[in-house]
């Protein structure tokens, strides 16, 4: 399947599974709460498919707009109902009930993802080690000290296993803290700590990748530039190189190991390169156009060929990990927890102005990711998938009129007034809403276009 087709199909896979757990969490509590439901909605707008089911003929549609969807509930303040069955309009219900309805979505939201990390966590998967590379100078890993190979045992004394533990485990302490000490060890099994001022992660109000203002950089191991695999019909076959060439140059600048060469190309998307090899004891150059590629939100050149002799560095670098049945559903509540209050202090830190605007995203770079994701493996797409749903659950709380957490905020201050608001002040309430949100959407496509566009 091409990326045209793949990508999207990945986000609509995911959204749609997102959108339905989501509407469902208010489907199921509504009918125990003993509340009619009218219609249950996928996506918005005209419908495209409809079939009413179940003893209530209550009507599941799927509509032309997916991005969202709703659960529509008897209602007396939105039609006449039936002295029959008042006692199952959703106004009728008390406070308590109502609540409970309205959290149940974001709630669902959060359970799946305590579910896909559950059974990622049980499965396993191969993990990147924590093994640190050379800082690029002034840095502050290069300020700490930090040598190319040290492996990270804890960050603050907590322990780490894998690459992204120690990713997510640093970035969390970079929000709100001024230092950690990493525990480090070498290649000749001393044991360092190292302490590492954590104030560049957000220089930039977040944008990009903090880790790189850090100078944390993967371990690389020191290959030489000769290429294994040529990928058939890549630029780097069209221009005719083969597995075994060794580069020595490019734009006439000598290399001498293979991270060179990846850097070099990266950087280099859509512009010619002059590549000097050597093959079989002769010395040839060709010029190669590296394809430009989307990664993480910026694009990258890649010319299609892989090093030589790096199947066993590569090894040496990962590790397979897995937990039991209830380490796993510890991990996933853990996981779950963590990148929840993640999400809210970095929603807080926009509203202060810490954290950049540019860092919300839209359906074009939550399309890419998740078809980034896909082509990685199915653990990773559904650690994807997991996250997303925890945004989704986060962002419905938030305490903004037409999301779920306003309407609980409209029921606190029904407990507090003894009476609900008027029809008036949530009417206008819904119109600071439906703004606020158009604003934050406008922002999002804004950078998803600028990303797209411009890297």
């Amino acid at each position: 399947m091409s990326d045209l087709l793949f990508y999207p199909a990945a986000f609509l896979l995911v959204l749609c599974t997102l959108i339905v757990v989501h509407e469902f969490g208010h489907y199921a509590v509504a009918r125990l709460c003993g509340v009619k439901v009218l219609r249950f909605s996928i996506g918005f707008g005209r419908v495209l498919w409809q079939k009413r089911l179940g003893r209530d003929q209550t009507e599941w549609a799927v509509s032309v707009f997916p991005l969202g969807g709703y659960v529509k509930m008897l209602d007396e303040r939105e039609a006449e109902v039936a002295p029959d069955e008042r006692h199952r309009a959703f106004n009728r219900q008390t406070v308590g009930k109502r609540s409970l309805i309205v959290a149940a979505g974001p709630i669902a939201n959060f359970i799946l993802a305590i579910l896909l990390y559950w059974v990622v966590f049980m499965l396993g998967s191969e993990e990147l080690l924590p093994v640190l590379g050379t800082p690029p100078a002034g840095t502050p890993a290069a300020m700490a000290s930090v040598g190319n190979g040290e492996r990270v045992r804890a960050v603050d004394g907590q322990p780490v296993a894998t690459w992204n533990d120690f990713r997510w485990l640093l970035l969390q302490k970079a929000v709100d803290q001024e230092s950690t000490e990493l525990e480090v060890i070498n290649e000749q099994n001393e044991v360092a700590v190292r302490r590492l001022y954590l104030s560049a992660a957000g220089e930039q109000g977040w944008e990009g990748d903090a880790l790189d203002r850090l100078g944390i950089t993967f371990y690389r191991p020191l290959l030489p530039p000769v290429l294994g695999k040529v990928v058939a019909g890549s630029p780097g076959a069209q221009a005719g190189l083969q597995s075994g060439d060794k580069i020595l140059a490019l734009d006439g600048r000598a290399i001498s190991v293979w991270h060179e060469l990846v850097l070099y190309v990266r950087d280099a998307a859509g512009r010619s390169i002059r590549v000097e090899f050597e093959r079989q004891g002769r010395v040839a150059t060709v010029d190669v156009v590296p394809e430009s590629v989307s990664e993480r939100g910026r694009v990258v050149g890649k010319i299609g060929v892989a090093v030589a002799d790096g199947g066993q560095a590569r090894r040496e670098m990962h590790t397979f990990v897995r937990y039991g049945f209830f380490a796993s559903g510890g991990k996933a509540l853990i996981e779950t927890w963590d990148k929840s209050v993640f999400s809210l202090v970095m929603m807080g830190k926009m509203l202060t102005g810490e954290v950049s605007l540019k860092n919300l995203s839209g359906p074009v770079t939550i399309a890419d990711y998740a078809g980034q994701s896909a082509k990685l493996g199915f653990d990773y797409y559904i650690k994807f998938m997991a996250l997303v749903s925890i945004s989704l659950g986060v962002l419905n709380l938030l305490p903004i009129p037409v999301l779920d957490g306003g309407h609980l905020m409209y029921h606190m201050i029904e407990v507090v007034r003894r009476r609900p608001l008027s029809e008036r002040a949530m009417e206008i309430a819904q119109q600071i809403g439906v703004s606020i949100l158009v604003v934050l959407m406008a922002f999002a496509f804004f950078n998803d276009l600028n990303r797209l566009f411009f890297g």
